[in-house]
């Protein structure tokens, strides 16, 4: 299982000094937070994608690029790539040629994000959403598997004798997830490619969340992916943590109250009740943590929202210390326990190569085998 964390990049006043960083010490500071991410044993860093203030990562390739060359083992990816606003033939090639940087250590999560405003700066239509991340999707997808495409569309120019590059590294392009907090016909797309889902379940109580993975569960088992148990899912979530959890309740209380995207209306106290959101003891969040099994079943990733609402870089380093010293090893030998041995781990790079190279060897081994048939 994979653990790790995402930054959707805000750049928010400290309700505590009414001081904001500068874009720039922001950015610097994702990329702080990324290096520290791999210094504590975590997995996984991944970047969300905005175009609006008071957001800055309009450039996650670019932000990623950066951290695999300053990073030896840890994963990148996104946490939302727009595929609705992005030019597919851009994504391939942007995620390809991070790929062959970063030495496979990339994947990324499409996404339809939550800037409604950003549909027409990039000339598409917000009606057009789900028809828009389904199509584009469909041409990603082909891009990255069929080395000449011929291509037209309902969104976008036809192509013809088109050929993306570079082509991805060993010829096994970035695992893709699928995100979405709201929408079937995601969990349904990525059913049908067999690729990840995963359920941002930050905001709504579990039982929303616990719908759309079953139904995505359901839906890759019928297209013959494998069980319902072998699906990849991934969950978000968010944690403060101080050693005494009274501690943690009182510093972050101010940060939440004020946080742009929940802040003046559920109360903290609520919000802990209904949604994963953990403030309190490094075995507080161990626990919680601990019953998304329960809700969702076995699962590849868990990644943490811990950077935003204004948070300083000194305390997120902190809350990382934390996290990794105490709280993900604990979570690494609990969630092994029990775990199936036919429900995969998380997706890596080598993994899917010696899939392909399996999969290439049975269907030698299944031409051999008709030919002699044959003969």
């Amino acid at each position: 299982m994979q653990f790790g964390i995402f930054t959707v990049g805000d750049v928010t006043p400290d309700p505590t000094t009414g001081r904001a960083p500068t874009e720039h010490e922001r950015i610097m500071a994702m990329v702080t937070i990324a290096l520290k991410a791999e210094e504590v044993g975590l997995d996984v860093f991944a970047t969300g994608e905005h175009h609006n203030p008071p957001f800055v990562p309009s450039s996650p390739t670019t932000m990623l690029g950066w951290i695999a060359a300053r990073t030896e083992r840890l994963l990148l990816s996104t946490a939302t790539t727009l595929i609705t606003t992005n030019d597919p033939v851009k994504i391939a090639e942007d995620f390809a040629m991070l790929q062959h940087l970063a030495g496979g250590r990339v994947d990324v999560m499409m996404g339809r994000g939550n800037t409604g405003p950003v549909y027409p700066w990039f000339g598409q239509d917000i009606r057009q959403g789900i028809p828009l991340a389904i199509e584009n999707y469909a041409l990603l997808h082909k891009l990255w598997r069929e080395d000449v495409v011929d291509w037209e569309g309902r969104f976008r120019t036809p192509l013809q004798g088109f050929t993306s590059t570079p082509r991805p590294l060993d010829g096994v392009p970035p695992f893709v997830w699928h995100g979405s907090i709201r929408s079937p016909e995601i969990a349904e797309q990525a059913a049908y490619y067999g690729d990840g889902f995963f359920a941002n379940n930050i905001f709504w109580p579990k039982e929303h969340f616990q719908r759309l993975i079953s139904l995505y569960r359901e839906r890759y088992a019928h297209y013959g992916h494998g069980s319902a148990e072998q699906a990849y899912v991934g969950l978000g979530g968010q944690v403060f943590m101080r050693r005494n959890s009274q501690d943690a309740v009182r510093e972050f209380r101010p940060y939440f109250d004020n946080a742009p995207v929940y802040g003046h209306g559920p109360s903290l106290e609520e919000f802990t009740e209904q949604t994963p959101l953990t403030v309190g003891s490094p075995q507080e969040v161990i626990e919680k943590t601990l019953t998304f099994r329960e809700s969702f079943g076995d699962y590849q990733r868990q990644l943490f929202l811990m950077d935003h609402a204004g948070l300083p870089l000194k305390t997120v380093l902190e809350q990382l210390d934390l996290l990794g010293e105490e709280v993900i090893p604990v979570l690494r030998e609990e969630f092994a326990k029990g775990r199936p041995a036919g429900v995969p781990g998380g997706p890596t790079h080598a993994d899917r190569v010696a899939a392909a190279e399996r999969a290439a060897g049975d269907d030698d081994r299944a031409a051999s085998a008709a030919f002699g048939a044959r003969a």
